[in-house]
């Protein structure tokens, strides 16, 4: 510092103070709300927040693991979650522009809709609506602001893509590649028809074949890499887990240990009792099936199956629905939509586990999900010390639990940490001038690499390879024989009009697609079977086996109703495909248009106030 200029020293303070004073000025409970401005419309802060929390939520679900920001940050959550409102926003500002809205009575119809605000009688619920919008923190206003735009963006969207239709003809033509069928011929040639004596390949020989071969023994491009971890099993004995959390914990998956007798059970409600008790006594002397009365009333049993179901979920039918054997059929019943007939289909027993047997498993999870937020807290110290000259070597010494290692690695590494995408993504990207950053694997660890040399591709030396060199001279070996031998079957069916010699077992196909599977054939041995004329003979060969194969007929696609429904998906696809491309054209020039601004200190702000 004493070579720096006094003038120098004050401009660095100076920016110092302008960037922490403005970074200050905006957080999530400041004064400043905007985090984006498209056009005239707006993204919030709040707006931004919350659909990153969702996201969060959604992939914590997914995973069952605590997903920290800065894993979110590393898998680009946060740009996806910022590239959508910001996408949503754009859409709004074009209809303001266009003056395209919906009315009241169109938004009150959509909302009755939702499923969430509808009480027990299927019509809409006041206290429903309240209760589902103050649990998801939002107001009547903002929720019907909200839908109101969404309705509008719905009905811009049908009036861009409203009609787009892909040419018939395109989607004839792929029907036709699918459902084309052949039906073929062929032998099946396999080592043990091959008589080879059985010798030794001389040490002349392995050599001579390795150096043709060569590529075939060449590593790839390596590279070298040195990488510290810290693991959260390495500090699981580094964390207290007291009584009173893992009893918290219990309580908390309750219903995962302590799972109540169940049953399996199909519910056919009717419109009255006396149409209920009509049913049943026909059911009573024979004169109808459980199935055939589901009929009659058009639905199907998956449209009545509840599923398994514990004596709570009944209501009153519960202690007779309990009551009853496997495959009866009890009723009528009440039920929330009328008088009911169930039928029983199992019986699920009750498991229940106790605190004590649970608690190992409460333990580990309750040890682990802290250790991966002690990893989290020691993550910016090992970052400093990182940044402030500290090598990997460093960093494992005064660390007990950091583990220090090296690997070659290549595209082809999955082992140990190199099965982790991250780790994957970080070794591809590494440079020789890179420093060593810390990164998150998936499973919340914490680690740094550094790339030690670049090994350019190289012949793997020979006494590494000659395991690898015997096995494929051999191979190389019978490979060779079943060629010679294929070659002479297809020589002998060319010169006997298309006819197989005796003794071979030949195997027959009729009308296969190109998606059939032949178990022990070449992988190739349908495309190279759909390129041939009728009567033509090929030999095919790779790893998998050799063939001789002759084709007997070409046949057109089937037109029963699974190709009629292929047909009928395919059409559907490429219509809904062109209408989405169509649609995303539209919403990038709608983009372009509205100039999108985005405040980074805002979204470092959310950042920093993310829980």
């Amino acid at each position: 510092m004493k070579k720096l200029s006094k003038t120098f020293v004050w401009i660095l303070m100076g920016l110092l103070f302008v960037g922490l004073a403005g970074f200050g000025a905006i957080n999530v409970s400041g004064t400043t709300r905007t985090l984006a401005t498209v056009g005239d419309a707006t993204v919030s802060v709040d707006d931004y927040a919350r659909a990153l929390q969702q996201e969060q939520r959604a992939i914590q679900a997914q995973s069952g693991q605590s997903i920290p920001l800065s894993q979110l940050i590393a898998m680009g959550v946060d740009r996806g979650v910022l590239s959508g409102l910001v996408a949503t926003a754009a859409l709004d500002n074009e209809l303001t522009e266009i003056g395209l809205s919906v009315g009241d009575e169109v938004l009150l119809e959509e909302i009755t809709r939702i499923s969430a605000f509808q009480g027990s009688d299927g019509s809409f619920s006041r206290d429903n609506y309240r209760f589902a919008l103050d649990n998801a923190g939002l107001s009547e206003a903002e929720f019907e602001a909200d839908m109101r735009s969404e309705t509008a963006r719905t009905l811009l969207q049908g009036a861009i893509t409203g009609g787009t239709r892909m040419p018939a003809v395109l989607g004839e033509t792929l029907t036709n590649y699918i459902g084309a069928r052949r039906s073929f011929s062929y032998v099946r040639l396999a080592e043990a028809n091959v008589p080879l004596t059985a010798i030794a390949p001389t040490e002349d020989a392995l050599k001579a074949y390795y150096e043709t071969h060569i590529e075939d023994f060449t590593l790839p491009e390596t590279k070298v890499i040195t990488y510290v971890a810290l693991r959260p099993d390495a500090l699981v004995d580094e964390v207290e887990v007291d009584e009173t959390a893992l009893r918290g914990l219990y309580e908390e998956r309750d219903a995962e240990f302590n799972v109540p007798e169940r049953r399996l059970v199909e519910q056919l409600v009717f419109p009255d009792e006396d149409a209920a008790q009509t049913a049943k006594a026909q059911l009573d002397v024979g004169g109808t099936t459980f199935e055939t009365l589901v009929a009659d009333r058009e639905l199907s049993l998956s449209d009545i199956d509840m599923g398994d179901v514990a004596i709570g979920d009944l209501g009153a039918a519960g202690e007779a629905i309990f009551a009853a054997d496997v495959g009866a059929v009890v009723g009528p019943l009440p039920s929330d939509f009328g008088p009911a007939l169930y039928r029983v289909n199992g019986v699920l027993e009750a498991n229940f586990t106790s605190f004590e047997e649970a608690l190992p498993v409460l333990r580990e999870e309750l040890a682990l999900d802290r250790a991966r937020r002690l990893i989290e807290s020691r993550a910016e110290g090992l970052d400093d010390a990182l940044a402030g000259g500290a090598t990997l070597e460093d960093l494992a010494e005064e660390e007990n639990s950091v583990v220090l290692g090296q690997l070659d690695w290549t595209a082809n590494t999955t082992d140990d940490i190199a099965a982790y995408d991250t780790f994957r993504n970080a070794a591809e990207a590494v440079t020789t001038e890179d420093f060593p950053e810390v990164g998150y694997l998936e499973d919340g660890s914490l680690f740094a690499l550094r790339l030690d040399e670049v090994l350019p591709p190289r012949a793997e030396p020979f006494e590494d390879a000659r395991t690898a060199v015997s096995e494929a001279y051999e191979g190389d070996r019978i490979a060779k024989a079943l060629a010679a031998q294929a070659e002479q079957i297809k020589t002998a069916i060319e010169g006997n009009n298309g006819q197989f010699p005796e003794g071979r077992e030949v195997i027959e196909q009729t009308g296969l697609t190109r998606t059939a599977y032949l178990d022990q054939t070449p992988v190739d041995l349908l495309n190279q079977v759909f390129e041939m004329e009728v009567g033509e003979v090929r030999v095919v060969s790779d790893a998998e086996g050799t063939v001789v194969v002759r084709l007997d007929e070409i046949l057109p696609p089937d037109d029963g109703n699974d190709m009629q429904f292929l047909s009928q998906a395919l059409g559907d696809q490429l219509n809904q495909s062109l209408s989405n491309e169509i649609f995303q054209i539209y919403l990038q020039s709608v983009q372009t248009r509205a100039r999108p601004q985005v405040n980074q200190q805002a979204v470092n702000a959310v950042h920093a106030n993310f829980q």
